[in-house]
């Protein structure tokens, strides 16, 4: 069975895999100074929960933009797993071209994305991920990766407006009953929420146009379902798109003997 995770800023995903399926997914808090031994009884905890223990998996696929946390799972795999996880990164296959300045410098979470867009597409895409910051991955038509768009993410957006004003509260992030604000909250809620609207949909626009007029798009993210519904250009909507590109990627990097992670 494989194991697969994706480390966040805000949060961390994880799912098992078996035989063509996903048989358990979560999402937890990332914790950045958590123990190793704190992680491995977390994952413990949500094995067993589902039924399974650290015995049954077979490998382990990690994709991580906080290395603190990267180098805590990859001793708890080595403790607790008896062997290392594959680390999404450099020198991987992809599958595709990277086609930026220094691929070397692509986020681990970026790639998955992209390469989960383009498996389903199959054409030229668009990966949106709203998370703690919103990016947007541009994929070509020949599955080629073309390059991102990054914008502070909408939570610290809200928690920016908040912590530097001395008369502006924290508020929920969800949609105002109109853009026109009457109070304070649906003003705040107006110019976060239907302002990133517009954000997104003006980079996609863009973007479609560099990338020869026509690309679908998918949007994924912890703040998806606040922002999706109220998006145009969004094609269809997957909130574990990161986690489907680390199981795409993992497969891509199998060894070719051995125990391998689908069941």
């Amino acid at each position: 069975m494989l194991l697969c995770v994706n480390v966040g800023n805000t949060n961390t995903v994880g799912g098992l895999y078996k035989d063509g399926e996903w048989v358990a997914r979560w999402r937890v808090r990332t914790v950045h100074d958590r123990m190793p031994d704190e992680y491995a009884m977390l994952w413990k905890a949500l094995l067993n929960d589902r039924g399974y223990s650290f015995r049954d998996v077979r490998r382990v696929t990690i994709s991580s933009v906080v290395p603190p946390v990267t180098g805590a799972l990859v001793e708890l795999c080595e403790n607790y797993f008896g062997f290392a996880p594959l680390l999404i990164g450099p020198g991987i296959k992809t599958g595709m071209r990277i086609r930026i300045d220094n691929p070397a410098e692509l986020g681990a979470d970026l790639l998955c994305d992209a390469v989960a867009a383009y498996h389903r597409f199959r054409t030229a895409c668009i990966a949106i991920d709203f998370g703690t910051a919103t990016t947007l991955s541009a994929v070509s038509e020949n599955g080629d990766f073309m390059g991102v768009s990054i914008a502070l993410g909408l939570g610290p957006a809200a928690d920016a407006l908040a912590g530097r004003t001395a008369q502006l509260p924290r508020i929920n992030l969800v949609p105002p009953p109109a853009a026109i604000g009457k109070n304070t909250v649906h003003s705040m809620q107006s110019g976060l929420i239907f302002g990133y609207v517009g954000l997104v949909e003006g980079l996609v626009a863009r973007m479609r146009y560099e990338l020869g007029g026509q690309a679908k798009v998918v949007a994924t993210g912890g703040l998806v379902q606040v922002l999706a519904p109220l998006l145009k250009c969004v094609d269809v909507v997957d909130p574990w798109l990161t986690l489907d590109g680390v199981r795409l990627l993992s497969e891509r990097n199998a060894p070719p003997e051995g125990r391998t992670g689908d069941g």
